[in-house]
């Protein structure tokens, strides 16, 4: 009997052990859990993956799961942000083949929020503006003040396609079509040759054959009364042309800047 009392007494002694200890660990996991939340809560909030307390295989799987599903989510939003960048420029490019330039710059408005670094977006900008800028008329009894927050005139769009050429060329400086184009802009529409100068050497330096961006070239310091270096561009013309009519135009103008050269 003693011995079965005294094996029964440890059995109880061992049964209180384990359960203090028992006691003991959930109060440390507690305040380790405690701890944890209070850190994810200064962090920020919650809301979307809440912390439970509980660090169990489960829990962990059940993050990794949520964690995937953002992933997915987030994937689609870059793949539909990309399919809408090119929904925009498509219907930019359409728009501007039937001719409506003022619909194909909202377009273009659009495109460029979701793809601000295609230097193409930008090119298109400028044609389209600059053709706004020709076309933009002031009707009799029409106030030119501002419209809806902006200044609905050809100051303001010549403006947009000379900052859209610029930013093109900033993105790509080897891309050539918006160098010719804001020459263009300078020589014939805004008076400012000296601006097309540089951008117009710079096309040639890469492309250097060209005989249009030559004829354009030749404009601008015909302009500013640099007559010899019009003369040569022009020359180079004569040479290079295929075309008849261009060479009998660049003859021409060569033969009038003789004529101010020598009286």
């Amino acid at each position: 009997m003693k011995i079965e009392k005294a094996v029964s007494r440890g059995i109880i002694v061992i049964g209180i052990i384990c359960i203090a200890a028992f006691v003991a660990s959930m109060r440390e996991r507690y305040k380790i859990r405690t701890e944890q939340a209070r850190l994810i809560i200064s962090q920020g909030p919650t809301t979307e993956i809440p912390f439970t307390g509980d660090a169990s295989m489960e829990n962990i799987r059940e993050i990794r799961r949520a964690i995937a599903a953002y992933e997915k989510r987030i994937e689609k939003y870059v793949q539909d942000a990309a399919k809408s960048a090119n929904y925009w420029k498509l219907l930019s490019v359409r728009l501007q083949a039937q001719g409506l330039h003022g619909d194909a710059l909202e377009a273009l408005q659009h495109a460029i929020h979701y793809a601000p670094e295609d230097p193409l977006l930008h090119y298109y900008t400028g044609i389209s503006a600059g053709i706004m800028a020709k076309s933009y008329l002031t009707f009799p009894g029409v106030n030119p003040s501002p419209v809806s927050g902006r200044e609905n005139s050809r100051e303001q769009y010549y403006r947009l396609a000379e900052e859209a050429f610029l930013r093109a060329i900033e993105l790509d400086s080897r891309y050539l079509r918006p160098r010719y184009s804001l020459g263009v802009l300078y020589v014939f529409d805004l008076g400012r040759p000296a601006d097309a100068i540089p951008h117009l050497e710079r096309y040639l330096e890469i492309s250097r054959g060209d005989v249009d961006t030559m004829f354009i070239l030749a404009g601008a310091f015909y302009m500013l009364d640099r007559f010899q270096e019009a003369v040569d561009l022009y020359d180079r013309i004569i040479v290079l042309t295929s075309d008849e009519k261009k060479r009998l135009d660049a003859q021409n103008n060569r033969q009038i800047i003789m004529g101010r050269i020598y009286g």
